[in-house]
């Protein structure tokens, strides 16, 4: 999955590059479809190969976490 996500982010990129220094009728699409792959593909697929093993639980800020937080503090 990470070599997955590291491919796409450097063809989103490489495109991206390739759109604004190339010198081709097509270098808005080539912008645009970079930045698609990265909104659309890298972010999701980043955030849940690094979410997938976590409770989301953990990181809201319910009674008892708050609790916790204040036993921890002197």
């Amino acid at each position: 999955m990470k070599h997955l996500i590291s491919i796409l982010l450097i063809t989103s990129l490489g495109s991206i590059l390739y759109g604004y220094l190339g010198e081709s009728e097509l270098s808005q699409k080539f912008i645009g479809f970079g930045v698609l792959g990265i909104f659309f593909l890298v972010i999701p697929l980043f955030s849940y190969y690094r979410w997938k093993d976590k409770d989301p639980k953990d990181y809201m800020l319910t009674k008892e976490n708050l609790d916790k937080m204040r036993d921890k503090n002197p």
